[in-house]
């Protein structure tokens, strides 16, 4: 049992993930009119984008990082049926 907690861990932490914590809510905000949030397969803008959000969208956020490339904070999130990373930036405390 010890084994499957430490290998589950070192997973969380070699993909740059958060450790596991409760589920956060977010609506995403601060975009310029017209824009959608996208959200990418890894946490970094050159990564492939998997959907969108539109402002004010309601997200679900399983943890913050910002040991990433960029060093910018990016947050693993699920939009309906879309799970994967968003900037921080827009992302607003629901």
């Amino acid at each position: 049992m010890r084994r499957a907690a430490a290998a589950a861990a070192l997973l969380v932490l070699a993909a740059g993930a958060a450790p596991a914590r409760a589920q956060e809510a977010f609506r995403v905000d601060s975009l310029a009119p017209g824009d959608t949030l996208s959200i990418r397969e890894a946490p970094d803008a050159a990564t492939p984008v998997l959907g969108q959000a539109p402002a004010r969208a309601r997200l679900r956020g399983f943890g913050c990082t910002n040991d990433t490339p960029s060093g910018l904070t990016w947050c693993r999130v699920k939009y309906g049926a879309v799970v994967g990373w968003a900037r921080r930036r827009y992302l607003a405390p629901e």
